[in-house]
């Protein structure tokens, strides 16, 4: 597993997901130390997140804590959702495009994200 810094939009739509009152606790973790792994997803640019930089070999999926949708650049739906592992630290990013395709781009504008109702 090949560890790296986010890319801007994928820190923007981090921080849009951890941007809500109960997940308030969760941006401080949002670093330059945060570290992403790219899964193999097919392509559709879901993450897996190390806040600390560093892989935990025991971490594992807990509960999703938000989500939210936008558009891709060819007009299909994107769900993203984040998700906690299970000790409620950041462990996933977890991005799926309606039409099982690649994703293109994630928008570097956050008015552009619809929070979904948890």
């Amino acid at each position: 597993m090949v560890l790296r810094s986010p890319l801007p939009t994928e820190l923007l739509l981090l921080e849009f997901l951890c941007g809500g009152t109960e997940r308030n606790e969760l941006s401080h973790k949002l670093t330059a130390k945060i570290k992403v792994a790219d899964l193999d997803d097919g392509g559709m640019g879901s993450l897996r997140l190390f806040p600390q930089g560093s892989e935990l070999s025991n971490a594992k999926f807990g509960k999703r804590t938000s989500a939210c949708q936008f558009k891709d650049k060819d007009g299909v739906d994107v769900i993203a959702s984040l998700n906690l592992d299970q000790h409620g630290d950041l462990f996933e990013l977890d991005i799926w495009k309606t039409d099982f395709g690649k994703l293109i781009q994630i928008p570097d504008n956050q008015n552009e994200f619809q929070l979904e109702e948890m």
